[in-house]
């Protein structure tokens, strides 16, 4: 593991939170940097309203007071959802992954969940084989999706 001054390792520096207003820019740029962002998705957008929500919130790993990896977490009261797991890139393989992921499922738990599951993009065997480490397994099941309105475009109070 990269060691910094003082011959600490950059997990020991690594500190998860919740995302504040002044971090957007700075995830919108990881979850760039990382692939996860799609022209059909509003990254903005998605974090207001996660952030906005009672039953959904948005995590971040610090370093160095830098965003250094995320994750956007949600629950219905039965399954708890993790979306946008993001570690910088250069950074990766330090611990980043795990720690964000110990914390959303703290978040979940907190929330009484206790089920949590995620969706893989198809074909993404380094996101599986990182999951299926922490314990996840593949469910074999299809995801359906219909869009109800575009983003930006909800209707008031959604």
């Amino acid at each position: 593991m990269p060691r910094h001054g003082g011959g600490k390792s950059v997990n020991d520096g690594i500190r998860v939170r919740s995302a504040e207003d002044g971090d957007v820019e700075e995830i919108v740029a990881l979850w760039g940097a990382a692939g996860l962002l799609r022209p059909w998705n509003d990254p903005r957008h998605d974090i207001a309203f996660a952030r906005n929500n009672a039953h959904s919130t948005v995590l971040v790993a610090t370093h160095d007071g830098a965003v250094v990896g995320t994750a956007m977490i949600g629950q219905d009261g039965h399954r708890g959802w993790i979306y946008y797991v993001a570690s910088e890139p250069d950074m990766r393989r330090h611990g980043i992954g795990r720690r964000i992921m110990e914390a959303a499922e703290r978040w979940l738990a907190e929330q009484g969940v206790w089920k949590v599951q995620l969706l893989i993009r198809f074909g993404n065997q380094e996101a599986e084989g990182f999951y299926e480490k922490l314990g996840y397994t593949d469910t074999r099941s299809r995801c359906f999706q219909k869009v109800l309105s575009k983003s930006g475009n909800l209707p008031s109070g959604s």
